[in-house]
């Protein structure tokens, strides 16, 4: 007899083993299967205390298409989504199942985009399915973009963060909210001051959240490509996804001659923000990897243009 056949086993039937593990047959059912027989626990009416700010879902992740200016102009990406909406007092709760429904109608049939126009659709859409006077979105998503070296001219992805956010409050207020986490290299402006032949530099993290003017026109500007422009344009260097020598080379020598404490960074890019005629309002922080610590450097900077 063979080694494998002497550890063969006779295992019960599938059904014996989960009832091994503590399966146990289906019980009486008298409770109504039809959905307009069953009772509605989310629509009770009552004093319920207090309005609820927000009722919803969250960490819902669904794909969802980039449309840029920069390569690759289309993309798909994942976006992790929150959905909500408030709850008046007299009313036990929401229909969660509504959030996920709305998302998949979309997804059908509108070929769901982070388009700001299309999501702000769906957030007024959102409230009337959920009939409520107001509905809020919230999507996270990875953004890639191409990158070319400086010398050879060699193209790579990077990739950055995205956020936008829509608040819909009847009859036709939105609030909307943009931002972009990008990556850039800084060099320690102290270091290359007191050291006879180099100077430390790191990865910074630059976080940006913006509120948009009402008038902003996304066929004729991508806010994308703004806020990272602005982050990479204020840096020591840019992060590039392919180095030949002669491209080290050049970013190494343009980081020490552009250096930046977090500091600078938060006040270089709020100056660009600043200008902007699409942005009214935006903070900005900058979270810098020291490469001599083990901690990290941070400063941030908000401001609103509509305040005096």
């Amino acid at each position: 007899m063979t080694n494998h056949q002497s550890n063969y086993r006779n295992l019960p039937n599938k059904t014996d083993r989960h009832r091994l593990f503590g399966s146990v047959e289906p019980g009486e059912k008298n409770k109504p299967t039809k959905k307009e027989d069953m009772p509605d626990l989310q629509n009770t009416q009552n004093d319920f205390l207090f309005k609820l700010d927000a009722v919803g879902i969250t960490n819902v992740k669904h794909p969802i298409q980039i449309n840029s200016k920069y390569k690759p102009n289309q993309q798909s990406s994942l976006g992790v989504f929150t959905f909500s909406s408030s709850v008046k007092q007299d009313s036990k709760g929401t229909n969660m199942s509504r959030f996920t429904e709305q998302l998949q109608d979309y997804y059908n049939n509108e070929k769901l985009t982070l388009d700001l126009h299309l999501l702000k659709r769906f957030t007024k859409d959102l409230a009337e399915r959920l009939h409520s006077s107001d509905a809020f979105l919230k999507v996270d998503v990875p953004w890639f973009y191409e990158r070319r070296g400086p010398n050879s001219d060699l193209a790579g992805l990077n990739h950055a963060k995205l956020m936008v956010s829509i608040h819909f409050t009847e009859p036709h207020y939105y609030q909307i909210k943009v931002g972009l986490t990008g990556t850039v290299t800084t060099l320690c402006p102290c270091s290359k001051e007191i050291s006879e032949y180099s100077a430390h530099n790191q990865r910074g993290q630059v976080q940006m959240e913006i509120e948009l003017a009402d008038d902003f026109d996304e066929q004729h500007s991508d806010w994308k490509v703004l806020l990272l422009e602005a982050a990479e344009s204020n840096a020591s260097a840019r992060i590039h996804p392919v180095l030949k020598r002669p491209d080290e080379k050049m970013v190494t020598e343009q980081a020490y001659e552009n250096p930046r404490f977090v500091e600078d960074m938060v006040r270089l890019v709020a100056a660009d923000l600043y200008e902007s005629e699409d942005i009214v309002a935006f903070k900005v922080t900058c979270q810098n990897e020291e490469s001599i610590h083990l901690h990290d450097a941070l400063a941030s900077i908000s401001f609103d243009k509509r305040v005096d």
